[in-house]
């Protein structure tokens, strides 16, 4: 058995760009396909298949994925970087799909088996004040979900990006709420979308006091802080969040700065999840192993796929670390089965991130995991059991453009994490 072909797929049937890598074989109907999404850096992924990753493996034989990994890892000798890692991923991906169906088995089969039926998700409830959040989250609750997240104006409390437009807080701009008063007049040479990091860590625990007063603590809620903070200040609110007994407090600190979750473990119990930024073993072993982290949550094929996630997974366990992948709308739904057969069959599965997805999404990849109860349910197809229909994704080609949200600016315009 050999690869005749790699190829990339770029389509956005709910507006953000998806990249799906398809490995062929010399067997009539045996393919696999992967998730290899990087929505910031799309067309040099796909680049990086079509030219690099292509040629490589032509010829090749699809089962030995362990020892392809591994080539693939080291081929272009520098490593570790999100571009090569998610072209990597969607491939390593694409070759346990093919696995599944040669076995005739769906992927949780082939890593050990269900530990459980389905996998408990949570949803995201923003908004621009603790009234329109509470209501997104009940209307959740109604639907059977067991876990929320909770935002208010987005990341750092910013609803949209802040222009000269917007400046002054209206119906239309709230997120200017939380710039800094003597910051509204500035007039810019920073574009960017500023916030005010200190009006929004403030909100944060009265926004968690306003929901336990109002549903108490039947249901589990979550906060991303998406590393908007200085260190000292995300410390000073994982301690100021520790009566609300969230599930989990994400992302508090950049992974530059994984020195401070030392700080924040010393300091309080608030539970912590962090990974989503993560593409080197460096940036996860030592919080992992300092128990530092109570859940990992990397991005799959930011990892080079479900090869590295497996072994990541297990090295957790050894830890008491518990799993929650990164699911956002920028994962596929490939990418989204591959985190829900990982959840089904690793012990210390935590809890799953998850979007709504659009009837497009479902049109373009029959099989895609079914939300139901708050629960992700798989199908048992042999693989991860999504397929795509190439000509229903070509209806969607996506848009490129320069970046915004990512150049998050405080009030004075220093440029700070996404």
């Amino acid at each position: 058995m050999k690869i005749t072909n790699v190829k990339s797929i770029l389509t956005a049937p709910d507006g953000i760009t998806l990249v799906v890598v398809k490995v062929e074989t010399d067997q009539p109907g045996l393919y696999g396909l992967g998730c290899a999404t990087f929505t910031q850096r799309p067309t040099l992924v796909a680049r990086a298949v079509d030219e690099y990753l292509h040629p490589l493996l032509q010829g090749r034989d699809p089962r030995n994925s362990e020892d392809l990994w591994h080539m693939l890892m080291v081929n272009a000798y520098w490593r570790n970087g999100p571009v090569l890692n998610n072209a990597i991923g969607g491939v390593d991906m694409a070759l346990w799909d093919i696995k599944g169906k040669i076995a005739n088995m769906p992927v949780y089969d082939l890593l050990g088996g269900k530990c459980r039926e389905a996998a408990m998700v949570y949803r995201h409830a923003d908004g621009r004040e603790p009234q329109e959040v509470l209501d997104n989250l009940l209307k959740y609750r109604d639907e059977g979900a067991l876990a929320v997240r909770c935002q208010m104006g987005g990341y750092g409390g910013r609803v949209k990006d802040i222009t000269a437009a917007t400046a002054v807080p209206s119906r239309d701009a709230p997120q200017a709420t939380h710039r800094m008063t003597m910051m509204d007049r500035l007039n810019s040479n920073f574009p960017g979308a500023y916030y005010d990091p200190d009006a929004y860590a403030r909100s944060i625990p009265a926004l968690f006091e306003y929901v336990r007063s109002k549903i108490g603590f039947d249901l589990l809620l979550l906060h991303d802080i998406h590393e908007r903070l200085a260190p000292i200040d995300a410390v000073r609110l994982a301690k100021s969040l520790e009566p609300y007994r969230l599930f989990f407090l994400e992302d508090p600190l950049p992974p530059e700065q994984i020195e401070w979750f030392r700080h924040i473990r010393q300091q309080c119990a608030t539970p912590i999840a962090m990974g989503e930024l993560h593409d080197h073993p460096l940036e996860w072993r030592s919080l992992i192993a300092g128990q530092m982290i109570d859940f990992i949550r990397a991005h799959i094929s930011a990892l080079g796929g479900l090869t590295p996630a497996r072994r990541l997974a297990a090295l957790c366990e050894s830890f008491g670390v518990r799993t929650a992948w990164h699911g956002p709308g920028d994962v596929s739904p490939i990418g989204h089965a591959a985190n829900l057969h990982l959840d089904l069959a690793c012990h210390n599965f935590g809890i799953q991130e998850v979007i709504h997805f659009g009837q497009a999404l479902y049109e373009v990849f029959p099989g895609t995991p079914e939300l139901r109860g708050g629960f992700l349910w798989p199908n048992e197809k042999p693989g991860f059991g999504v397929d795509i229909d190439e000509a229903k994704a070509a209806k969607y080609p996506p848009t490129f453009k320069t970046v915004e949200w990512t150049q998050s600016r405080w009030p004075d315009g220093t440029l700070w994490t996404p």
